[in-house]
């Protein structure tokens, strides 16, 4: 009785979450409080009240946004409209991202858009220490240019969990024989983006980009970052920063495996909607990569 109570509360909490960011109009929202442009400028729009940002993609340029601080461990969410119509070729992002370079960690929703008609692919993959091509595909089961739609990242230091609305789509877990594949201790910065991607976004780079569609808009709103801030004086501490966020939702024992009804939201999307996993793809893969081996979460 008492671990059903834990699972309910669990699943309130994410819910609870969910429900602030859609009836959340506060302060804390206005774009330049919490981000700034990356590039292109005059391809990136608000909404009067500042509540809702436009990305646009033409032929001369996409655009991005990054937020001004970076966290290491929480809970991260935004709201997406997607480009609506044919939209084949354009790639829309929301990722986080730590600015190593070459050895960065990286975990990205990428959206693949589509021709007219067909359902849209949802791309997840994970960097860890530079190394990704670790990448998940799934139909979305629902029409994502028609209305927002809540994208969230769970990332403690047990498990990293990607969210659509609050079904977990994927799930990548830090053990024994994963802690080195398991980005822990680079500070990420949050980021979204849009641009031309048709030389693989399209079922494999077959279907180009309709220009004479653009200009392509994807919207984003109610941002929330619940995570613990990096700052830069960390860096000279000899204590690693967010070490210890026990008293943190996103970080309790709760939080270190999904719980039973997500276990059954996460076994019917990829039962239904997956359409590419890295693990099964051997022929990319002579070894299967050591992540593969582990489950979702213990039985």
């Amino acid at each position: 009785m008492r671990k059903r109570f834990l699972e309910l509360l669990s699943i309130a909490l994410i819910a609870c979450v969910s429900c602030q960011s859609d009836g959340d109009d506060s302060p804390h929202n206005v774009f330049d409080e919490d981000f700034e442009i990356m590039w292109a400028q005059d391809h990136f729009m608000t909404s009067e009240d500042s509540q809702v940002w436009h990305l646009v993609l033409d032929q001369n340029s996409g655009s991005g946004f990054k937020s001004k601080h970076r966290y290491r461990f929480g809970w991260f969410s935004m709201k997406l409209k997607l480009v609506p119509g044919d939209s084949a070729g354009v790639v829309t992002t929301y990722y986080m991202a730590s600015d190593e370079g070459d050895y960065r960690d990286e975990l990205d929703f990428e959206f693949l858009g589509n021709r007219s008609g067909e359902p849209y692919t949802i791309q997840t993959d994970i960097y860890a220490n530079g190394v990704g091509k670790r990448e998940k595909r799934d139909l979305l089961w629902f029409d994502p240019t028609t209305d927002f739609h809540t994208y969230s990242i769970l990332w403690n230091s047990h498990q990293i969990v990607f969210f659509v609305d609050q079904v977990p789509v994927r799930v990548h877990r830090n053990t024994a024989a994963t802690s080195n594949v398991f980005p822990q201790y680079r500070a990420m910065y949050m980021l979204s983006s849009i641009w031309n991607g048709d030389d693989w976004a399209t079922r494999g780079g077959l279907e180009k980009t309709n220009w004479a569609a653009a200009p392509f808009v994807a919207s984003y709103k109610k941002f929330h970052g619940l995570g613990c801030k990096w700052e830069d004086e960390y860096q000279s501490t000899s204590v690693m920063p967010c070490a210890d966020n026990s008293n943190q939702w996103w970080d309790e024992p709760l939080a270190w495996t999904l719980t039973e009804r997500q276990r059954e939201l996460y076994s019917w999307v990829n039962s239904q909607n997956l359409i590419y996993d890295y693990c099964q793809d051997y022929s990319r893969f002579s070894i299967t990569p050591v992540e593969c081996s582990v489950a979702p979460w213990d039985w």
